[in-house]
C-alpha cells in the first residue's frame, strides 16, 4: 500500500470541515489529480480538489447543513466549490463520458473510481487519496508512470486528445514538468498527427496553457519539441525558426540577473520584431489590453536609445523589455534603470503661453521640441528647461508666434 507523506493541506482544518460535512468516508470521498501527484513529487501543493460518490445536490445539502458556503460552479457536470474558512474546494461528482466533441463532454454521474479515472487525462493525474490515513488508490497505474518519470495517456492517447484537443498542449506541460528524457516517440506522433484539431478551441484557452507552459522555470526546451510536433506554428504562427534560441536568451538573462519569470515577456521573445505580427498574436489569443499594448511596446522598435531616454518614451517596462530582449549585453543598461523613475517635463503649455507663445496648435507644437531638447539633455530641472524654453521661442519665426 503506498501512503502519502506528509503534507500541510493535508492537516487543514478548511479541509477538514469539508470533508467532515461529505460524511468523512474515504470510500465516497477523496483528493484527488494535482494535491495526490505533487505531494508524491515532492511538490508545494497549492489547490485541493475532491471527487466523490455523492451527487451534486447532496454535496450542496451537506455542505449547507455544515454551514459551508456551496457554489454551484459547475454543477451540470458535478461540480461544486465548497468553501470552509476562506478557502474553497471543487468538489466533483464521480463520471463517465457520454458523449465529446472535443471541446465539452457530456457526462453522466458514477459511483465507479474507476470510470471516473477513465475519463482523466493522464494516469498521474488519476490518483486518489484519503487525506486523513494518506492511503493512495491508483485504479490505472499511474504511480508507476510518476516514479518513472513518464507521461501516459490513460488508455488510448489519440482517443484521450479526441475527446479534449487541449491535451495536446497539457500533454507538453506536463512532460517538462514530470517527464524526463526524450517523449515517448508513438505518442508523439500522435500528437504531431493531431495538431489541426488546436484551431477548433477556444483562444482563452489556448492562452491560458501556453501562459502556464511559459511560466515552466525552463520552458525552451518544451517549445522547441511544440515547434517539431507543428503545435507551435498552430497557435503562434508568427513564431520565427529562431523563437526557440530567443526564448533560451531571454531565460538566460532572467537567471543571470535574478529576475521573477515573467511569461508575457517569454510570449514576446517568440514574437517577430515587428508591431504588426506581435498584435495579431495579442489579438488572435484575446489577451487583456494591458497585455496587448505591452507586447506592442516591446515589439515597436529597437532600442538605439539611452535606456533613461527609452524609459521616457515607452515606460519604465517598456524600456526593460526592450532592453532584455535586444541588448547584446544588458546588465549596463539594466542597472541604469534600476530603482529610477522616470520624470515628468517640469514645465507645460502655460509655462509656454506665459513668455508669449500664443494659445492654440503652436503650444503643443513647440512643447514637443521642448520635451525632445530637455530629452537630449538628460532631464534637466525647471530653470534649465525654461531657458531652453526661451531659446525655442526666440528662435521661431515671429509669424508663428
Amino acid at each position: 500500500m503506498t501512503v502519502l507523506p506528509a503534507a500541510d493541506w493535508r492537516n487543514d482544518p478548511a479541509l477538514a470541515a469539508v470533508l467532515a460535512a461529505l460524511g468523512d468516508d474515504p470510500a465516497t470521498t477523496r483528493a484527488v489529480g494535482g494535491a495526490v501527484r505533487d505531494t508524491l513529487a515532492g511538490l508545494p501543493v497549492s489547490d485541493v480538489d475532491l471527487a466523490t460518490r455523492l451527487r451534486p445536490e447532496e454535496v450542496v445539502e451537506r455542505l449547507k447543513a455544515a454551514g459551508l458556503k456551496a457554489v454551484p460552479t459547475g454543477i451540470a457536470h458535478g461540480t461544486v466549490t465548497a468553501v470552509a474558512h476562506g478557502r474553497p474546494f471543487e468538489v466533483t461528482t464521480l463520471r463517465r463520458d457520454v458523449a465529446t466533441d472535443g471541446r465539452r463532454a457530456t457526462v453522466a454521474f458514477s459511483d465507479d473510481w474507476a470510470e471516473d479515472a477513465a475519463r482523466r487525462d493522464f494516469t498521474i493525474n488519476a490518483l486518489y487519496a484519503d487525506p486523513a490515513s494518506g492511503e493512495v488508490f491508483d485504479p490505472v497505474d499511474g504511480l508507476a508512470d510518476l516514479a518513472a518519470h513518464r507521461v501516459v495517456f490513460i488508455g488510448d492517447a489519440a482517443a484521450r486528445i479526441d475527446e479534449d484537443h487541449l491535451r495536446i498542449m497539457r500533454w507538453f506541460r506536463f512532460l517538462a514538468r514530470f517527464g524526463s528524457g526524450q517523449p515517448d516517440p508513438d505518442t508523439l506522433a500522435i500528437v504531431a498527427g493531431r495538431t489541426a484539431k488546436l484551431r477548433g478551441l477556444s483562444r482563452e484557452r489556448i492562452a491560458d496553457e501556453l501562459t502556464r507552459i511559459l511560466a515552466l522555470p525552463d520552458p525552451a526546451p518544451t517549445i522547441a519539441l511544440m515547434q517539431d510536433a507543428g503545435v507551435l506554428g498552430q497557435i503562434v504562427p508568427e513564431a520565427l525558426p529562431d523563437a526557440v534560441a530567443r526564448l533560451s536568451m531571454l531565460t538566460a538573462r532572467e537567471i543571470v540577473h535574478g529576475l521573477t519569470i515573467d511569461p508575457t515577456l517569454r510570449l514576446i521573445a517568440l514574437l517577430p520584431e515587428a508591431a504588426g505580427p506581435a498584435d495579431a498574436v495579442a489579438t488572435r489569443l484575446k489577451f487583456a489590453n494591458r497585455i496587448r499594448k505591452r507586447i506592442a511596446v516591446a515589439r515597436g522598435g529597437g532600442i538605439d536609445a539611452p535606456p533613461r531616454h527609452l524609459a521616457f518614451t515607452l515606460g519604465a517596462q517598456g524600456a526593460r523589455d526592450r532592453i532584455l530582449l535586444g541588448a547584446d549585453d544588458p546588465a549596463l543598461a539594466l542597472a541604469e534603470l534600476a530603482n529610477w523613475t522616470p520624470p515628468h517635463l517640469p514645465i507645460g503649455g502655460g509655462d509656454l503661453v506665459a513668455i508669449g507663445v500664443p494659445t492654440g496648435p503652436d503650444v503643443a507644437r513647440m512643447l514637443g521640441e521642448v520635451t525632445r531638447r530637455w530629452l537630449a539633455a538628460d532631464f534637466p530641472d525647471r530653470a534649465a528647461t525654461m531657458a531652453i524654453a526661451r531659446q525655442i521661442v526666440s528662435a521661431a519665426p515671429q509669424k508663428t508666434l
